[in-house]
């Protein structure tokens, strides 16, 4: 199953971008929902004005997947009178819509962890086994923890434990590239090119123009 993480910015832009990047990412939720997309999303920053955004990042899987983000990824220009500046001359808003590769994350070492054990306990809180066959693996950097106690096997559960944990770690690195505006965030934030727009949208209801 194919996993993508797309990042949707205003960068710099006024009100009105922050605006766009809302809207942007309502209808991408909506295509994914009508394309059979599982889809989270892991961060916003809210914009200055109510009801917008800085940026937001939006975590699909499934087999298209590839062919949703190649779809998306670009410029998006929304073309509308200002609806925060009535006189306002300019009309022309550009967000960016890019992927944050996987390869930015970096891999959590095991050193970089400490366990717990403790008892296994089963349905209505009865012991299952007496020995501390459950652990707990905890980031000590983040403080991001998992636990594990599906196996009879202490070393089985810290197994697990462990790649539950480095699950929440992706996520956590994820969240921060997009907060901090580091690795391809800060990249996209700053060399949007407004030149050619992969999608135009006219109107204040932000309907698709045909290209």
């Amino acid at each position: 199953m194919k996993t993508k993480l797309i990042h949707i910015t205003s960068g710099k832009g006024p009100a009105e971008c922050c605006l766009v990047v809302a809207l942007a990412l309502k209808e991408m939720i909506c295509e994914a929902k009508e394309a059979g997309l599982e889809h989270e999303v892991i961060s916003r920053t809210p914009g200055e004005t109510n009801k917008t955004l800085q940026s937001a990042t939006l975590k699909l899987e499934g087999k298209d997947a590839e062919a949703f983000l190649t779809f998306w990824a670009g410029v998006l220009l929304w073309i509308s009178q200002s609806p925060y500046r009535k006189f306002h001359k300019r009309k022309n808003w550009f967000i960016g819509v890019n992927e944050i590769s996987s390869s930015v994350l970096r891999k959590l070492d095991e050193s970089e962890l400490s366990f717990q054990t403790m008892s296994s306990s089963g349905p209505g809180g009865q012991n299952v086994n007496k020995t501390e066959t459950a652990v707990k693996a905890i980031h000590k950097a983040s403080g991001l923890c998992a636990s594990c106690d599906s196996y009879r096997s202490q070393l089985q559960n810290k197994h697990e434990a462990i790649r539950r944990v480095n699950g929440k770690y992706d996520l956590w690195q994820q969240t921060k590239l997009t907060e901090e505006g580091h690795g391809d965030t800060y990249e996209n934030n700053t060399n949007r090119s407004r030149g050619n727009p992969k999608k135009i949208y006219r109107g204040e209801h932000f309907r698709k123009e045909s290209r």
